[in-house]
């Protein structure tokens, strides 16, 4: 998959890389789109489990240091397997529709930076409907969908929520694929900068 990409992943490759004859490997994987399934549920779960760890390590009260850790392992656990990270959020698998039970494990890292919101909210006296742009947010999203991840949070801070995670995610995508070379000198420290606008926009004032 590292030298020729997730299309071009093929279990008699895969089982002659192993030294197994084809039929060997197709008791377990049917068919190629079978293990990619399974390479995907097995990253989705390792990056989920990974900002977990690092959300948790940070006392709930400090919700801005929590969205850093969040943001900073998912970025590490990124840059450590590039692979993995494109087969999840690069080029879509011509032909591959992945099947509904992966929902779950997707939704993993997306319940860290939702929850963090969330617990931030509810420890906070600030009413976020007293935004006059609030309305303009109102009636974007799927609200039931988001009710499990950000519980009791008012749906225009889902709505920003999903955008700080588009700019977290674009901005971790954008270093990996090289699309910042040339334009930002220090990754490390805009990366920072990132978050804390990211921050700034979702989190409730001190």
């Amino acid at each position: 998959m590292a030298e020729k990409g997730a299309s071009g992943l093929s279990l008699r490759e895969v089982a002659r890389e192993m030294g197994v004859v084809s039929s060997a490997l197709y008791r377990y994987f049917a068919t190629r789109d079978d293990l990619l399934t399974a390479l995907i549920v097995d990253a989705y779960n390792d990056l989920g489990e990974y900002a977990e760890r690092a959300a948790l390590r940070v006392p709930r009260s400090d919700s801005r240091r929590r969205l850093h850790a969040a943001a900073a392992a998912i970025r590490k656990w990124a840059k450590s397997n590039p692979n993995e990270y494109a087969l999840l959020y690069g080029s879509p698998v011509p032909g591959y529709e992945a099947p509904q039970f992966t929902v779950e494990p997707a939704a993993r890292v997306a319940v860290v930076l939702g929850s963090i919101v969330a617990d931030a909210w509810q420890q906070s006296s600030a009413d976020p409907e007293d935004d006059d742009d609030g309305s303009t947010m109102k009636g974007l999203l799927e609200t039931r969908n988001l009710d499990g991840a950000m519980p009791g949070v008012p749906e225009p801070v889902r709505a920003l929520s999903l955008m700080v995670w588009s700019q977290i995610f674009g901005c971790i995508s954008f270093e990996l694929f090289g699309h910042y070379k040339g334009s930002v000198r220090n990754i490390n420290r805009f990366f920072t900068i990132v978050v804390d606008e990211a921050a700034n926009l979702v989190l409730p004032p001190d």
